[in-house]
């Protein structure tokens, strides 16, 4: 299952109890699809850019929740009932790209290994040649080490 982060930003005015409520919610949603809920963040009351307007007036601040899960692919779908919760201001989720399962790190570090070894040592991170001055100082420096 792919990992996704739902981000939600809730009014600056809702207490830990419905905010805790919410979070529940949403994790229960998450277990009755097989998934798993892999951390909750709480980033506390920010600024925002803007004022978003909602029934009860502007909101220039808010409450940033971040819910990271390993949910399957049609679950966003299944979240449609947020966007009739009062409590909210916004809500987005968000696959995560290029994550590596602990299965998959052998396989990826055996091909750094290979890439690192297709180049030469003093040419890994030289850049281009454009004949500057830092190529007499690195045979001076290997001329000194021989001798």
């Amino acid at each position: 299952m792919p990992l996704y982060d739902c981000m939600l930003l809730l009014k600056p005015h809702v207490d830990r109890e419905r905010l805790a409520d919410l979070v529940s919610r949403i994790g229960k949603h998450v277990y009755t699809r097989k998934g798993v809920l892999t951390d909750i963040k709480s980033f506390g009351t920010i600024q925002l850019g803007y004022g978003i307007r909602k029934r009860d007036g502007r909101h220039y601040e808010g409450k940033l929740m971040q819910m990271t899960m390993m949910v399957p692919p049609s679950f966003h779908k299944d979240l449609h009932y947020l966007n009739a919760e009062e409590r909210l201001l916004r809500w987005i989720v968000v696959k995560h790209r290029d994550v590596n399962f602990s299965h998959e790190y052998g396989r990826n570090d055996d091909f750094l290994r290979d890439e690192f070894t297709k180049h030469p040592k003093n040419t890994l991170f030289r850049g281009d040649d454009s004949g500057d001055e830092s190529d007499d100082y690195e045979e001076a420096d290997n001329e000194k080490i021989t001798e």
